[in-house]
């Protein structure tokens, strides 16, 4: 019998509150996002008072999405 190598992934759900506020910045962070290979999925929920980010990844620092749209002049801090 060979060496198998098993892997745990898991896949985590990041929350974050932004001022992403229009479908035209949906598109801007969007661009931003796929440079993020660890990402599954992605949604905002711009009816949400806090317009919520939600992002399905394995491995995803919070720190680095928050630093990214932060450096593209959007607000995002993760919520708990």
């Amino acid at each position: 019998m060979g060496f198998v190598a098993a892997l745990k992934i898991t896949m985590e759900i990041l929350v974050f509150k932004t001022n992403v506020t229009s479908k035209r910045k949906v598109s801007r962070v969007a661009a931003l996002l796929t440079t993020f290979p660890t990402i599954r999925e992605w949604n905002f929920d711009l009816e949400d008072r806090d317009k919520v980010l939600r992002i399905e990844a394995t491995g995803l620092h919070p720190g680095a999405v928050e630093q990214l749209l932060l450096a593209a002049g959007f607000d995002c801090r993760e919520l708990d």
